[in-house]
């Protein structure tokens, strides 16, 4: 006999969970085609079966965390939930299900791989002490990367997370920006900052940074050091150049691990500087230990509009190495 039940969605814009022209309502009605779910306003009717009701609440549950903590989800967010509403999951010790896509999970939310890529990401980390994450914007390759680093800390499998971004002048000098270094090179690192947040209280990300268990600067603030016991993440590295990324790869010590993450078509360095991801890329493959991972427009997360977006560039990019312009010297 069918159930209902009724879920409000106060404080939240209906298209957002509902979808543009009620997209992902629809796309949720064609995987439980037997259950009635109706939307007046911001309040949802769900009649269904058992099991059916449970799966349904939890989608819905999850897509107004989604809302309320991003403002906005995207068609990937849906299909990976009704992706594991439908898998088998399999049983922990004392019974609940284990969930294989939470990479790391607070109080408040658990941060799970979304995209083949990013599990990828997550499977090649647990077996390589270096991986090397490469691919679009969007495609949640930092973020991916902090949450492995913070997991394996709470894990105790390292004692410490060191965090480097060059900091490259795409655009703007350094020296004209107002502040003291800290201040300049702070719209740097904010997106590693941004993303720790997510993951940790910002009481206890304070605490780990004084304590420097957490450590996120500047790629040219490791020179000189051997790291043990740590994770490192070396964000952006395509504008890293080939002495910095030797630099970086050298820091390893006893039991440390590095992911390193960049997009190999946003390269910000001078022309005559040689990205040193692209030489990476070229030497280090084939080496056991080190892991190359290749993420593409298929694993963005971000904006529906970004996949289209890198589309539009890759097209506009391959046009023109077919038919290069030749410039006057």
């Amino acid at each position: 006999m069918p159930r209902e039940k009724i879920i409000e969605f106060e404080g939240i814009e209906p298209v957002i969970v509902f979808g543009p022209h009620d997209a992902w309502l629809k796309k949720i009605r064609e995987e439980f085609p037997d259950a009635r779910i109706t939307a007046r306003g911001n309040t949802l009717q769900i009649l269904a079966e058992k099991n059916e009701l449970k799966l349904l609440d939890k989608i819905f549950s999850e897509m107004r965390f989604l809302a309320d903590q991003h403002g906005e989800i995207l068609e990937n967010d849906l299909n990976a939930l009704l992706s594991l509403a439908f898998t088998p999951q399999p049983q922990g010790e004392n019974g609940p299900p284990i969930d294989n896509d939470i990479i790391v999970a607070t109080k408040d939310y658990a941060v799970k791989a979304k995209t083949n890529g990013q599990r990828k990401m997550v499977s090649e980390a647990k077996t390589n002490d270096i991986v090397f994450a490469i691919g679009p914007a969007g495609t949640g390759k930092t973020y991916t990367a902090v949450a492995i680093a913070v997991a394996a800390w709470k894990k105790k499998d390292v004692k410490r997370i060191v965090l480097a971004r060059p900091a490259v002048e795409a655009g703007e000098s350094l020296g004209f920006l107002p502040g003291d270094l800290a201040q300049k090179i702070d719209p740097y690192l904010r997106p590693l900052y941004d993303a720790l947040q997510d993951m940790l209280t910002a009481e206890k990300l304070r605490a780990l940074t004084e304590q420097r268990v957490i450590e996120i600067v500047p790629l040219a603030y490791m020179r000189g050091r051997t790291l043990n016991n740590s994770f490192i993440i070396l964000d952006e590295a395509q504008n890293a150049s080939n002495k910095q990324m030797k630099m970086c790869l050298t820091r390893l010590g006893i039991n440390s691990r590095a992911i390193i993450t960049g997009d190999v078509t946003q390269i910000d360095l001078p022309v005559e500087v040689e990205s040193g991801l692209m030489n990476a890329k070229a030497i280090l493959q084939g080496i056991q230990g080190i892991s190359f991972v290749f993420l593409d427009k298929s694993d963005v997360v971000r904006h529906r509009l970004v996949r289209n977006i890198i589309d539009a560039y890759e097209k506009e990019e391959e046009k023109h190495s077919k038919n290069p312009v030749q410039r006057n010297t």
